[in-house]
Protein backbone atom coordinates (compact mmCIF):
# COMPACT_ATOMS: atom_id res chain seq x y z
CA UNK A 1 0.00 0.00 0.00
CA UNK A 2 1.40 3.40 -0.94
CA UNK A 3 1.55 6.42 1.34
CA UNK A 4 -1.21 8.05 -0.68
CA UNK A 5 -3.44 5.01 -0.35
CA UNK A 6 -2.92 5.03 3.42
CA UNK A 7 -3.86 8.71 3.66
CA UNK A 8 -6.97 8.14 1.51
CA UNK A 9 -8.05 5.14 3.59
CA UNK A 10 -7.64 7.01 6.89
CA UNK A 11 -9.52 10.02 5.51
CA UNK A 12 -12.38 7.90 4.20
CA UNK A 13 -12.57 5.93 7.46
CA UNK A 14 -13.23 9.24 9.20
CA UNK A 15 -15.86 10.20 6.63
CA UNK A 16 -13.95 13.30 5.53
CA UNK A 17 -13.72 14.88 2.12
CA UNK A 18 -10.35 15.98 0.77
CA UNK A 19 -11.42 19.59 1.36
CA UNK A 20 -12.32 18.87 5.00
CA UNK A 21 -9.00 17.14 5.63
CA UNK A 22 -7.19 20.00 3.92
CA UNK A 23 -8.94 22.53 6.15
CA UNK A 24 -8.13 20.51 9.28
CA UNK A 25 -4.45 20.37 8.28
CA UNK A 26 -4.40 24.01 7.15
CA UNK A 27 -3.70 23.14 3.54
CA UNK A 28 -5.68 22.80 0.32
CA UNK A 29 -7.87 20.12 -1.17
CA UNK A 30 -5.51 20.04 -4.15
CA UNK A 31 -2.53 19.20 -1.92
CA UNK A 32 -4.49 16.38 -0.28
CA UNK A 33 -5.44 15.09 -3.73
CA UNK A 34 -1.80 15.13 -4.85
CA UNK A 35 -0.73 13.30 -1.68
CA UNK A 36 -3.42 10.65 -2.10
CA UNK A 37 -2.48 10.02 -5.72
CA UNK A 38 1.24 9.91 -4.88
CA UNK A 39 1.94 12.88 -7.18
CA UNK A 40 3.63 14.63 -4.24
CA UNK A 41 5.21 13.42 -1.03
CA UNK A 42 4.43 15.15 2.26
CA UNK A 43 7.01 17.41 3.84
CA UNK A 44 8.21 16.51 7.31
CA UNK A 45 5.81 19.11 8.72
CA UNK A 46 2.92 17.64 6.70
CA UNK A 47 3.81 14.16 7.94
CA UNK A 48 3.81 15.40 11.54
CA UNK A 49 0.37 16.98 11.05
CA UNK A 50 -0.98 13.79 9.49
CA UNK A 51 0.39 11.68 12.37
CA UNK A 52 -1.16 13.95 14.98
CA UNK A 53 -4.48 14.26 13.17
CA UNK A 54 -4.93 10.53 12.57
CA UNK A 55 -3.17 9.48 15.80
CA UNK A 56 -0.77 7.11 14.05
CA UNK A 57 3.01 6.90 13.96
CA UNK A 58 5.19 7.94 11.06
CA UNK A 59 6.16 4.25 10.86
CA UNK A 60 2.55 3.45 9.98
CA UNK A 61 2.55 5.94 7.08
CA UNK A 62 5.91 4.66 5.87
CA UNK A 63 4.85 1.02 6.03
CA UNK A 64 7.46 0.14 8.64
CA UNK A 65 6.90 -2.30 11.47
CA UNK A 66 6.24 -0.66 14.83
CA UNK A 67 9.25 -0.89 17.09
CA UNK A 68 8.94 -1.44 20.80
CA UNK A 69 11.45 -0.27 23.34
CA UNK A 70 13.08 -3.00 25.36
CA UNK A 71 12.08 -2.88 28.98
CA UNK A 72 14.76 -3.60 31.54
Amino acid sequence: MTLGEIIRELRQDRGLTQAELGAALKTTQRKISYLETDKNEPSIEDLKRLCLFFDVSADYFLGLPTRHKKQN
